[in-house]
């Protein structure tokens, strides 16, 4: 008995602990979602921010730009934090300062006030991209990963959506300071969450190493390791899997960018629509959004075709739903209503099998550089996208040329990685047939 006993123990022991990456993909999705809770749903306050502040459709972009300015170079010291530390407190402290940066912007006296502490707000987030993504993909193997990154991308868009649903709610009642308190209170949470319940995954006891064979190069000095890194990351920028990464995603992310700032405006301007039932077409799209990065993730698990195919599936869907917005079918609130749930599904959804891809073509050992590399890329859209947006609107005193840009971006990414993707498959396909039996 004792001995049955021990041996279920040991069972368990072996077992269980891979059981908690379940519970390791739940906190890092609400920590995803609490942490990007406000910032998400700013386009949701659009039209209460500009009457409140007095701010024209540039300024309310600028707002979007200011919270991921930071990360431009806070993502690549996220990614090198996350190779030398556990996820554990990168994450919960880059989003406890999220939260502290969101309770001092509600005392915020005016705009530039509120910039600066959203700028704050971008500097805590960097962490909780690449650290969520890097948690995940460590707890899951190839088969399940890109399901399980789709869930937990789906925190943001989730996130959002949610925000969009409650912050206008809120700022209606209490003022737009409540809404940053809110956004504050809720990435609280997220941090407390992550740093009270995250664990590296178990180690499997490797190999013993065999003996390294004597070499004459003993009295030799050791190479530079500072300079072996930078010419690993060297290598990895001239990857061409890291220049279709780069191209596509910050093609897919300027649309993200577009459909969150620009929705409930082109519902409300062009299409006549009211703001509260504008915000809820938004809050629609972002669940579209939350339903594509998990389908759209799981199809990448199962697809013969590679997880990069389901990006370019993607790009092609969203520039089908741009050209329907340019024309005057666009315009009208039922079309309107349905392109922004088609783009909420592919322009939000793609995220899951894209950031899938990242980490599978990321060297051993570089996970957390090469998302915070290519995150870091997608934030140079971010910054930029919504204010030239928003400035195209109010130069040409329509929407037609702020979805043309995004539709040129998209179409221009697609045209340069299908080409890319097609000649590194016809020089798999020659290798295999070339390789002797």
């Amino acid at each position: 008995m004792t001995q049955q006993t021990a041996g279920r123990a040991r069972t368990q022991a072996r077992d269980d602990p891979w059981r908690y990456r379940w519970i390791v993909l739940g906190i890092a999705t609400f920590t995803q979602a609490a942490s990007g809770f406000f910032v998400g749903g700013i386009g949701a306050l659009g039209v209460h921010l500009q009457r409140a502040l007095d701010l024209s459709t540039a300024q309310l972009g600028l707002l979007v730009s200011a919270a991921q300015l930071v990360p431009l170079a806070g993502l690549l010291v996220a990614g090198e934090l996350l190779d030398r530390y556990s996820e554990r407190w990168v994450v919960g402290i880059g989003a406890g300062v999220v939260a502290l940066a969101l309770g001092a912007g509600s005392l915020a006296p005016g705009y530039a006030a509120l910039l600066g502490a959203l700028l704050v707000v971008g500097a805590g987030y960097s962490t909780v991209q690449p650290g969520g993504s890097k948690s995940v993909a460590s707890w899951f193997d190839a088969s399940q990963r890109g399901f399980a990154m789709g869930i937990r991308q789906a925190g943001l868009p989730l996130g959002a959506a949610l925000a969009s649903a409650v912050l206008p709610l809120v700022a209606e009642e209490f003022g737009w300071r409540a809404t940053l308190l809110t956004g504050g209170i809720v990435a609280l949470f997220g941090a407390a969450l992550f740093m009270g319940c995250y664990r590296r995954p178990p180690v499997l006891p490797a190999p013993p190493a065999p003996p390294a064979p004597p070499t004459s190069q003993q009295g030799k000095e050791p190479s530079d390791p500072l300079a072996a890194q930078l010419r690993a990351r060297l290598r990895m920028l001239r990857d061409p899997s890291t220049v279709k990464i780069m191209l596509s995603g910050t093609s897919l992310i300027s649309v993200q960018c577009g459909v969150g700032v620009l929705t409930v405006l082109h519902l409300h301007q062009a299409s006549s629509v009211g703001a509260g039932q504008a915000a809820l077409i938004l809050v629609a799209s972002q669940g579209a959004g939350v339903a594509g990065r998990i389908c759209l993730a799981a199809w990448s698990d199962r697809s013969g075709t590679g997880r990069y195919a389901i990006v370019l599936v993607c790009m092609v869907a969203v520039i089908a739903g741009l050209a329907v917005l340019m024309t005057p079918a666009g315009r009208t609130p039922v079309v309107a209503s349905v392109v922004f749930v088609w783009l909420g599904f592919f322009g939000f959804g793609w995220y899951g099998p894209w950031v899938a891809y990242v980490t599978e073509a990321a060297p051993p050992g570089k996970t957390g550089f090469a998302l915070g590399l290519a995150m870091s890329v997608n934030q140079i859209a971010i910054v930029t996208v919504p204010p030239t947006l928003g400035l195209l609107v109010d130069l040409t005193g329509g929407f037609t040329p702020a979805w043309a840009l995004l539709s040129l971006l998209t179409a221009v990414a697609l045209t340069v990685t299908a080409n890319a993707e097609r000649r590194s498959r016809r020089g798999e396909g020659g290798h295999r047939a070339g390789t002797p039996r």
